[in-house]
C-alpha cells in the first residue's frame, strides 16, 4: 500500500457500503419537487494513490425506488417510468475523473448515455473496527427523456406533471477490499 501526504489516499479497490451510502433524486411534480432515493445498490471504486484517474462502477436496484408514497413508487416501477420488470437495474460505469469531475455512462432502461458529475473527495480513515474507509460526495443531472422515461400528464396552462430534469445527489462511503 502506498499513501500521499495530500489526501491519505490508499491504492486499492474499495466496496460501496451501502448502509453508509445514499443514492438519491430530486425531480419537479407540479409546483414543488419530489425527493427519492434508492435503497438498493452496490458498487466499487479503484484508486490509485492520486484521485486523478479513480474509477467507480455501481448498479442501482430500480426496484427499490423510495419517495415515501407507495403508489407513486409502484408508478415508479412501472412502464411508464423504470419498467422495473424489462429493466431492473440502472448502472453507472465511470470513464474519467479528474479529481472533482467525473465523467461516465449512466444505463437506465437499456439506454446508455454520458453523464457527468460534480465529485467531492471527503477523505479516508480508519473506522473503529479497523477498516479503511473512503468518501464522495458527488452531484449532477440527468433528462430522464433522454433514457426513454418520458411519461407526463398535461396540465391547464401548458405545463407537465413530471419535470424532465432530474437532479442526482450520491454520498458514498466505501470500504477498502482486504488482499
Amino acid at each position: 500500500m502506498s499513501i500521499t501526504t495530500d489526501t491519505g489516499l490508499v491504492a486499492g479497490t474499495w466496496t460501496i457500503d451501502p448502509s453508509h451510502s445514499e443514492v438519491g433524486f430530486t425531480v419537479r411534480h407540479l409546483m414543488t419537487k419530489v425527493r427519492g432515493q434508492f435503497e438498493k445498490f452496490e458498487g466499487k471504486v479503484t484508486t490509485g494513490t492520486e484521485l486523478a484517474g479513480t474509477k467507480a462502477e455501481a448498479v442501482i436496484d430500480l426496484n427499490s425506488v423510495n419517495t415515501r408514497d407507495a403508489q407513486r413508487d409502484g408508478h415508479l416501477r412501472s412502464a411508464d417510468f423504470f419498467d422495473v420488470e424489462n429493466h431492473g437495474n440502472m448502472t453507472f460505469v465511470s470513464t474519467s475523473f479528474d479529481g472533482e469531475n467525473a465523467a461516465g455512462e449512466l444505463t437506465i432502461k437499456g439506454v446508455t448515455r454520458p453523464v457527468e458529475l460534480d465529485v467531492e473527495f471527503l477523505g479516508t480513515d480508519v473506522d473503529a473496527y479497523g477498516n479503511t474507509r473512503i468518501g464522495f460526495e458527488a452531484t449532477g443531472e440527468i433528462s430522464r427523456k433522454e433514457f426513454g422515461v418520458d411519461f407526463n400528464v398535461p396540465l391547464d396552462g401548458g405545463k407537465l406533471l413530471v419535470g424532465d430534469k432530474v437532479s442526482i445527489t450520491l454520498s458514498v462511503q466505501a470500504v477498502l477490499d482486504q488482499a
